[in-house]
């Protein structure tokens, strides 16, 4: 069970599924709120507090990939779950360069998606031990302010990618394979594949990289998977 009730925006215009994951939602223990177009999604993700926001991709109004943008923009840092019956990567990987937590495609069963959930929604929990700041290239990464900064600036991280950060961080010169990183980063509820990996560190090599294509930091180990390096 549940010890504190958290609030899940649906954001869906298809009534049916929304109408499906309320019910189900509700019963998981979760509070819900809804919202059934672009719009509303942005005014409910900024002004309604939710803990984590389900969003469909083909909504009236704005797409969920520009709710997602604004969302992140604003300084929003709840998780956020895109759905959608897209499964080209590219679509992933925007989604993931916007700010999006995870990605389930339709149709998808309602125990994976409250499993997605709960995993998401416990990420960060294991970042306790070891320094608590981390200075790299023209980066500093805060762990107890949960901030990143590139030459004075603030960075914008999503709770996925900071985590993931904070994991490479933490574990500098050892090569890590993609396995090892998704289960200690998300544990073993987590369903992704080591392609949205690869995708999560492209994303990562965008905002702390110089040249994103020849990364001095989040190196490729051919056939394990990755290492971090400061330097």
């Amino acid at each position: 069970m549940i010890k504190e009730r958290q609030r899940i925006l649906i954001v869906e215009d298809e009534q049916a599924i929304m109408l499906g994951l309320e019910e189900n939602l509700k019963a998981a223990g979760y509070e819900v709120i809804k919202a059934s177009n672009g719009p509303q999604a942005l005014k409910q993700g900024l002004e309604g507090r939710p803990d984590l926001v389900l969003l469909d991709l083909m909504l009236p109004g704005m797409s969920g990939y520009e709710v997602c943008r604004i969302l992140r923009e604003r300084g929003m840092q709840m998780p956020i779950i895109m759905l959608t019956a897209r499964q080209d990567e590219f679509d992933k990987l925007h989604g993931f360069e916007l700010g999006a937590d995870d990605y389930v495609t339709k149709p998808f069963s309602i125990k994976e998606l409250l499993a997605r959930i709960r995993a998401v929604l416990q990420r960060g929990r294991s970042l306790t031990q070891g320094p608590r700041r981390y200075e790299f290239g023209d980066c500093i990464l805060d762990l107890d302010a949960r901030v990143l900064t590139k030459k004075g600036q603030a960075v914008t991280l999503t709770r996925t990618e900071f985590d993931l950060l904070a994991y490479f961080c933490q574990n500098e010169g050892k090569a890590l394979s993609r396995d090892q990183v998704m289960n200690d980063v998300w544990g073993t509820q987590y369903f992704g594949t080591q392609r949205s990996l690869d995708s999560f560190v492209a994303s990562l090599r965008a905002k702390i990289e110089d040249k994103p294509s020849s990364p001095r930091h989040i190196l490729t180990v051919r056939g394990v998977g990755y290492k971090f390096v400061r330097e």
